[in-house]
């Protein structure tokens, strides 16, 4: 069995996955939860359904259910989700937190045309039964706040562009009101000093726990402070994934293929379903990384030289920041633009 899956540590293991999973489904419990911001509904493999109110006391209501060979699977909504999974992962209660698009196209295979908190919970239970899940770890204390620091601060960034865009549009005008141009500009000032107070609290919380790290990341020609923040509080120091490959694949910068016989036939395109905000930052660096990186320059000047798009060129070079990433936090190193080089040589 693969490390981390819900497998791993039972006695019963062997090496077949598939009498694993029978082995594992004899002896565990599957309570499928679909959980909202003022209830969660459970249904387990028996076909009870249960619901609950989302807080701590129905939390040990729902605990008198469970035992040590019980398995809760719940999709990540939000916030909604962490309180109960923090809860019984400190029960030692064994808990799957999954993907929301890989259950919702689980229940569109299922052909299911009922749409209700129950009907929801059966089918996450369900899904329990016939997919291999990994085992759900909580961030940190720290990880988590600084998550919620990097949520505030693209809250505000947002809100001061909308300023800064809302001072522009008065001060065209042929009679700007000064009452509230002034109020706009104080607006924005205050924002920008909460901003600035968030920024340095965050860097010091991530200098905390990876001060090397960080010192390595912005080693990398191309790859700023920002950007290196961003990636060791969204991978939890590099230790949530396994290879670069998967890195990439959070980032939402792997290619999608569709070519299907002879008609269909679309041009390959990254397949945006990750991060968001970390590959946006990524692409504004490797316009820098073109330049100031010698791997990123080659990989830039061959795809351009063969007449494709400069887009898809640094979007390629998105994906070697990010492998660079990897490799110098993984090994402890400083960028080193000779290493191949001496590799090869």
């Amino acid at each position: 069995m693969r490390p981390g899956s819900r497998f791993q540590g039972d006695e019963n293991k062997v090496d077949c996955p598939f009498l694993n999973k029978f082995l594992m489904n004899k002896v565990s419990k599957i309570f499928g939860i679909d959980i909202s911001k003022d209830t969660f509904d459970v249904m387990d493999s028996d076909g009870n359904h249960y619901q609950f109110s989302n807080n701590f006391k129905h939390f040990l209501k729902f605990l008198k259910l469970l035992d040590s060979d019980s398995h809760c699977v719940m999709e990540a909504t939000g916030y909604y989700h962490y309180q109960l999974a923090y809860f019984l992962s400190e029960h030692n209660i064994r808990v799957s937190v999954e993907n929301p698009l890989s259950i919702k196209r689980f229940i569109q295979m299922k052909l299911s045309k009922i749409k209700t908190d129950k009907s929801d919970a059966k089918m996450i239970c369900l899904y329990g039964q016939q997919m291999d899940m990994k085992l759900w770890k909580g961030p940190s204390a720290n990880q988590l706040e600084c998550l919620q620091m990097l949520s505030a601060l693209d809250i505000y960034t947002k809100q001061g562009t909308a300023l800064q865009n809302k001072i522009q549009s008065h001060q065209v005008l042929s009679n700007p009101s000064k009452t509230v141009v002034n109020s706009l500009k104080r607006t924005l000032k205050s924002l920008q000093k909460e901003m600035v107070l968030i920024e340095e609290q965050l860097t010091d919380l991530v200098k905390s726990d990876h001060r090397q790290t960080l010192t390595k990341l912005q080693s990398i020609p191309g790859l700023g402070r920002k950007t290196a923040i961003m990636l060791l509080v969204v991978t939890d120091g590099f230790n949530r994934f396994e290879n670069a490959s998967q890195l990439c694949s959070y980032t939402g910068l792997t290619p999608v293929i569709r070519q299907s016989g002879t008609s269909v036939y679309a041009k390959p395109r990254i397949s945006k379903i990750g991060h968001a905000k970390l590959r946006s930052l990524l692409f504004m660096c490797s316009l820098t990384a073109c330049k100031h990186n010698k791997a990123c320059r080659e990989i830039f000047e061959r795809i351009t030289n063969k007449g494709k798009s400069k887009k898809l060129a640094l979007m390629a070079v998105c994906n070697k920041l990010l492998k660079q990433a990897f490799a110098i936090a993984k090994s402890g190193l400083e960028y080193d633009a000779t290493y191949r080089s001496v590799l090869k040589n």
